[in-house]
Parts: structure tokens; sequence; C-alpha cells
């Protein structure tokens, strides 16, 4: 295996990042450690489709090449995977980098015919992981302070010898991302100067997800105590939850769900003063873009993924058993610790951060 203590002779580099949209978001001081070591390195990143419209305008990238899972007949398929593996090949990288450990990553990484292959050891090494990689790390985390879920990523290329100061998760906002933005505000009959909360109510996962009447609940304190409307976000699945939501409420709750790219959401969020959430990747977006967050956490452990401070809070059921770090109480996808969450505990949270960012109450 060869010594990547220092890389100076790479000057174009692929990331591979096969991860979640949170995942995708935490990469980007990795990406940004490269390019302040060397930069003059071209340094691109492979991604899932299509959560490559959140890179698009980061200045660090040279190029974001999106990988799209099918479901073609056989034969398709393999055509598919030839075309993809030929782009990749033709772009002639020098150091791939692997940021994650499954196979799919690894087989894209050799199929680059990159002369040096980078992986992540984790756990016991498998076979071919010695045919597909040149080189495996399993780099120890790094001492505090450093954002915890930014880490997961940075600790890799720390062992390559790069490392940044600054370990907060950036995103930048693509112009026509923003003016999209601003149209749908202006739908909303919004101004974008205009103060206004965003609420993902929804996750992947049922058993991360707090009760969407409550969710209705808060958005009506926001209204009564700040005169302050909300926008719902989420994917396009979300889209019945949330109008569920947004129904009762119609004077002062918009929403948005399904109606963005997630470049778009993050522009959205950006103009967002405040943003509330589950677990779930809206709340890594709105951090990104410097919009503060109150988050609610039930049987996940927020400390491997988030860094709070004054801006960005955490809420969670003050139970014995959380985090459990399992699929709702007894892999039951229904959790306790989030339907015992009442709506008062999340209010007090945000009402704190709203009088830190001077929002005014109505008198």
């Amino acid at each position: 295996m060869e010594d990547l203590s220092i890389i100076s002779g790479y000057k174009n580099i692929l990331f591979v990042q096969l991860g979640d949209i949170g995942d995708v978001v935490l990469t980007t001081p990795t990406i940004r450690a490269v390019k302040e070591n060397h930069p003059d390195a071209s340094v691109s990143i492979l991604v899932r489709k299509p959560y490559g419209s959140l890179l698009v305008a980061d200045p660090n990238i040279h190029e974001v090449v999106e990988f799209e899972k099918t479901h073609s007949a056989l034969p398709r398929l393999l055509r598919e995977y030839t075309t993809f593996a030929l782009r990749l090949r033709h772009a002639r990288y020098d150091l791939v980098v692997d940021l994650r450990t499954g196979d799919r990553g690894a087989i894209f990484s050799f199929l680059t015919g990159a002369p040096v292959r980078v992986g992540r050891l984790d756990g016991e090494r498998k076979f071919w992981q010695r045919i597909l990689y040149t080189t495996l790390h399993n780099p120890p985390f790094a001492p505090l302070p450093v954002h915890p879920g930014a880490d997961q990523s940075l600790r890799i290329v720390r062992a390559l010898g790069m490392d940044t100061q600054d370990s907060a998760p950036k995103l930048h906002v693509a112009i026509n991302d923003m003016a999209r933005a601003c149209e749908l505000l202006s739908e909303c009959e919004l101004a974008p100067d205009h103060h206004y909360v965003t609420i993902n109510p929804c996750s992947r996962w049922k058993y991360k997800e707090w009760g969407y009447e409550k969710w209705g609940e808060l958005a009506d304190m926001l209204w009564r105590v700040y005169q302050l409307p909300v926008i719902l976000v989420g994917a396009p699945e979300d889209v019945a939850a949330t109008t569920t939501i947004a129904h009762v409420r119609s004077s002062h709750v918009f929403n948005l769900a399904g109606k963005t790219t997630l470049g778009e959401l993050a522009a959205l969020l950006s103009l967002s003063a405040l943003h509330l959430g589950v677990d779930s990747a809206a709340p890594h977006i709105a951090a990104s873009v410097g919009t503060p967050t109150v988050t609610i956490f039930g049987p996940s452990n927020w400390k491997g993924w988030m860094a709070v401070n004054d801006f960005h809070r955490v809420v969670a059921a003050s139970m014995p058993c959380v985090p459990c770090n399992r699929k709702g109480c007894d892999d039951t996808w229904k959790s306790r610790c989030m339907d015992e969450l009442g709506v008062n505990d999340v209010w007090k949270t945000t009402d704190e951060l709203l009088e830190k960012l001077s929002i005014e109450r109505l008198p």
C-alpha cells in the first residue's frame, strides 16, 4: 500500500460520496480541506442523483458527477453501467477517494482506472478491498472542536495530510435556485425579506417523526406570538402529510413540500429566519446555508451528527433510554420518546432562539 501522507503530485481528484443527502452536505468541509491545501488541484465529486444540485455552485468543486440507480432490464442496465464507467475512465483521475464503505463506491473507484484509489477500512478487511483499492485507511476521530458529522469524511483526508480549520459544512446557493425560491415565496404572497419559519415534519424513517398535529400547534404559536408564517418543506412523498397540516391552518401555513429541487430547497432555507424539523436532511441543509435550527431527536444520537451551539439547538425527550439507536421502541417503528415529547418542550427552545435572534413579539 502506498504512503499518501503527502499528495501534492495529484492534480485531478475524485471523491466518491454515495450516501444520503445529509452525508453529501457534511462532505463539503472535506472538499474545502483539499482546496485549501492544494488550490491548483481539480476536485470533483460523485454523488447519487439528484443530490448534485446542492453542490453545483460550490467554487471548490470542478465537476459534480451524478449516478442514477435505475431498475432497467439487465441488457439496458449493463449498457448504462458501461457508459458510466467509460465516462469515469475518460476523466483520467489520478487520485480517487471513496468516503464510504459500500460495494458500489468501491467498484466505481476501481473502474476509474486511477493509479491511486483510497478506501475506508471499516472493521475486518474484505478480500475484494485489496483488489479495488490501492490503499485503505481507518483513521481515528479528531480531537474536539470539530463538527462531528463532517469529521466522518474529514478523517480520511486528514490521514492524507490535509485538514481545515473550519469544519462547518457550507453550501453555496446557485443564482437560478435563488430566483426560483423567490418565485415560490411570491406565490405565497411573501417577499424574500419577509420573516418566516420553515418546518420539515417528515423523515424517510417514520420512527423519527413527531406528531403532525403538534407541528400544527407549534405553527399556531409562531403566528400568535410572533406573527411568523410557516412554510412546510419536504420531498414529494411528504405532500400528503404536509397537506394535512397546511389545510387546517391555511391562513398562515404554506405547503411547498415536493415543489423544490434540493438546490431550490437550500435557497428557500437560506432566506428563512429559523428552521424547525426532525432528524432528516433539511436541518443539515439549513445549518449549512447559515439558518438557525431547532431539531427534534428521538431514538437516534444527535451527538454524532450535529454541532449544537447558540444558534443550533436540539430538543429530545428526557427519558433514560434516549438515544437507543433503534428503529423505534423494540424496533416497532413507533417511538415513545417522540410521542411523549410535548409542544411546550419544543416551543420553549424555539421561543428562546427567536428572542436571541431579535425577532419581535406581538404587543
